[in-house]
């Protein structure tokens, strides 16, 4: 299974024993964000999907072919919109047209997302209207349709979604830091907007709790919202059992903020379950107390937040470079990064004739920025000439 690794038998043994730690590894995320992935499928299930029993609507198809869609694509994604009896092709297109999109643009929001056809003019107006609360102009809001028809197009949540934009604004988000939520994580405006103030609320509770200040509190959760804004799907009770299972692990109060800082809210996305696994793991592996763990932790906290098969994946490909994992204990950030970005760095630094399996770690880890400068200096020294502080001088007349 570990074929080529040079620092061996016993790496390799290690991190067979510390698989065997855990069993029936399930998902690494809690059972909202499934909730959440699903919603897509329920948004339109009131509508007909049944595509043998049904024949298409020629009316749908003729108006569509009239604004330059191209059928066969639709058919060939979401045949099921063709087959609906009701429709309103050309008043969508309207609607689109006042906003400013041109012909192009109008063909492939609709064949991006058909489903706009069957939405009412009236709700389509209401969306803009609510858009229009966080959109500078009509101008961007159309650019946002163009590259985010499905967000724009999702009416069912529209008073829930009314009330999360005004709650954000009176919180003090930017309009531009909500319009980036509306497309890039359109299922946070869906809940109630007692759900996501209730959040908010367990975040801000917990973070004087940990001994934050009131005066950096609101800085402190309008940073871990833009940073993450998937975090509002978790429930109050998830949030706060995560907390827990950190300080019972012996993490402090200024610890358990500066891992949520680090990981940019990214641990409501896990379980105790999935930490516990991911901790007991690295504890075997590294062959380390309770509290050399906690120090490895807080040093690189992937070893908390990766699921223990990524974990194992990177170990293993490590090994199979001839990294040792004494060298990974000493510079755990390296378990931060993929497989393909170990490989690709110890390629260019191997033609320097730098070699990873006898020195640090620290040249390899860290961000493509940071590669880049530890290269760069590693690059310069080779190429600098020695120099002979005795070495005659020869200076030309």
């Amino acid at each position: 299974m570990l074929r080529g690794v040079t620092h061996g038998t016993k790496d390799a043994v290690t991190l067979l024993l510390a698989r065997s730690q855990y069993c029936n590894m399930g998902s690494n995320f809690s059972p909202v964000w499934t909730e959440a992935a699903n919603r897509s499928f329920l948004m339109h299930s009131t509508y007909t999907t049944d595509t043998k029993s049904r024949e298409e609507n020629k009316k749908i198809i003729e108006s569509l072919y009239r604004l330059s869609v191209d059928i066969k694509k639709i058919r060939r994604l979401k045949e099921w919109v063709l087959l609906q009896d009701v429709a309103y092709v050309k008043e969508i297109a309207g609607i689109l047209q006042e906003m400013g999109a041109d012909e192009a643009a109008v063909a492939s929001i609709l064949e991006r997302c058909p489903e706009a056809i069957l939405h009412t003019p009236a709700e389509i107006n209401s969306q803009r209207a609510l858009w229009q609360l966080v959109c500078q102009n009509e101008k961007q809001l159309i650019k946002l349709i163009e590259q985010f028809p499905e967000s724009f197009f999702t009416t069912q949540y529209h008073e829930n979604q009314k009330a999360n934009i005004l709650f954000f604004q009176e919180l003090g988000l930017k309009n531009n830091i909500i319009t980036r939520f509306l497309t890039s994580a359109p299922n946070i405006f869906y809940n109630p907007v007692e759900k996501t103030r209730n959040v908010i609320e367990t975040l801000q509770r917990n973070y004087l709790s940990l001994g934050g200040s009131d005066a950096n509190m609101k800085i402190w959760i309008l940073k871990l919202l833009s940073q993450n804004p998937f975090i509002l799907l978790n429930t109050s009770i998830a949030i706060q059992e995560n907390l827990e299972f950190l300080q019972k692990n012996d993490f402090t109060d200024h610890e358990v903020l500066q891992l949520l800082s680090k990981l940019k809210g990214f641990i409501f996305q896990l379980t105790p379950a999935t930490m516990r696994k991911s901790m007991l793991f690295s504890k075997n592996v590294f062959k380390c107390s309770d509290q050399e763990l906690k120090e490895l932790v807080l040093k690189c906290p992937a070893l908390l937040y990766y699921s223990v098969p990524v974990l194992e994946e990177r170990l293993e490909g490590l090994l199979k470079e001839g990294i040792s994992v004494a060298q990974i204990r000493d510079t755990p950030t390296v378990l931060e990064l993929t497989t393909q970005i170990v490989q690709y760095r110890i390629k260019k630094l191997s033609a320097l004739g730098y070699d990873i399996k006898s020195g640090n770690l620290e040249s390899l880890s860290g961000t493509k920025k940071d590669f880049e400068v530890s290269y760069g200096k590693i690059q310069s020294k080779k190429e600098r000439p020695i120099f002979n502080p005795v070495a005659p001088l020869h200076v030309e007349d």
